[in-house]
């Protein structure tokens, strides 16, 4: 809160407004599955001076008073007609005065989670001027503290173990949505609050995309499996995926699985502070383009209380890397038409040294599974 204060002193704010799930428990810790429902909208002020301020649904005001939030003010929503809008406008100003200069996240991966004509009777009501908030939730974010890191790791722990018995669940026969709900399961057993995320995909010679829905077509011998898991613990999500073949795999399988857990290693190496994110993308598409078609696109990601937040690995991007970032490192190589394998680590940028792996790094074996 305080290096958000100083951020708005620089570009003349006098609070943020805040409507996202994100944004609104990085200030808070605000944690709740309630945010799945649409129907409600929910504020935080944080005043450029002072403390936050919830204006939230009355649902919502026991467990926001768990938090370190004292100021909440509240109405029974969902309640037609005004939900919120007045309540909200009035605190603004009760809180800023008339003439107020308010930031809202207006950058990419913001949105505004409040019906638009709410929004519009917000902005009559109040008279405040609104405007861009000058990416400083987004900069704060891309830096996590020790704690946080810590949650990320102790997710990529979780998701690990689960990992590790992945042959309990995955053999020749059975159907791949089956080894999805089982690899969710055994993620929960092993300590996972939640597995909003879990992609994959499986087909002889690699896969053709890698995030289809699970269907009930049975594993076949000479499959190569990937399971991509997203699964969070106290709010923090990790993201990375891993590779298995259904029986011994053919040569050029197990190539391309050593050449994208060795691309990651380099990457990983070179992934320190003052490095950009498309440098990295180049890096890694260049160790690739040696052994087959890099493919194209991300190659990888900002990870964090969201599962993919921040900077991507691309040529645009030229992000500037910073310690306390933590990353995916996400190449894939094309096979052939239509089959391609994908490998993807969680790494956080350290000062002066090579990226600390925060998944327990794939070996460059690729892992056999009973066919």
């Amino acid at each position: 809160m305080q290096r958000a204060q100083r951020r708005m002193g620089a570009a003349d704010l006098d609070a943020l407004l805040l409507t996202t799930e994100a944004d609104i428990r990085y200030f808070s810790g605000f944690l709740t599955r309630f945010w799945e429902s649409p129907s409600r909208p929910w504020f935080l002020i944080l005043p450029a001076a002072g403390n936050p301020v919830a204006v939230i649904p009355a649902i919502g005001s026991a467990l926001m008073a768990r938090t370190w939030i004292r100021d909440i003010r509240s109405w029974p929503s969902p309640l037609p007609g005004d939900d919120g809008v007045s309540l909200l406008a009035d605190t603004l100003t009760e809180l800023l005065g008339p003439k107020a200069r308010v930031g809202v996240p207006m950058g990419p991966e913001t949105y505004l989670r409040m019906p638009l004509t709410d929004w519009e009777q917000l902005r009559a009501r109040s008279g405040l001027t609104f405007t861009h908030g000058a990416r400083i939730v987004a900069d704060l974010r891309a830096i996590k503290s020790d704690a946080e890191i810590s949650l990320i790791r102790a997710a990529c722990a979780v998701a690990d173990r689960a990992f590790g018995r992945v042959p309990e669940v995955a053999r020749a026969g059975v159907p791949l949505n089956r080894v999805f709900r089982d690899f969710q399961r055994l993620c929960l057993e092993e300590g996972a609050d939640f597995v909003p995320y879990l992609a994959g995909a499986a087909g002889p010679g690699g896969y053709e995309d890698v995030i289809s829905p699970a269907g009930p077509e049975p594993l076949c011998r000479g499959d190569v499996l990937m399971l991509d898991t997203g699964l969070t613990r106290a709010g923090y999500f990790c993201d990375f995926d891993r590779n298995f073949s259904l029986g011994p795999a053919p040569a050029p399988v197990r190539s391309a699985h050593a050449a994208l857990v060795a691309a990651v290693h380099e990457a990983a190496e070179a992934a320190r502070p003052g490095q950009t994110a498309a440098g990295l993308h180049r890096i890694l598409a260049s160790h690739l383009a040696s052994h087959g078609n890099p493919g194209g696109g991300r190659l990888g990601h900002g990870l964090g209380m969201q599962l993919t937040e921040g900077l991507s690995l691309i040529p645009d991007d030229h992000t500037i890397l910073q310690p306390g970032m933590v990353i995916t490192l996400e190449p894939s190589i094309e096979l052939a038409p239509g089959r391609l394998m994908v490998h993807e680590e969680n790494v956080v940028l350290r000062d002066g040294a090579a990226a600390d792996f925060l998944s327990p790094p794939a070996t460059a074996t690729l892992p056999e599974l009973e066919a």
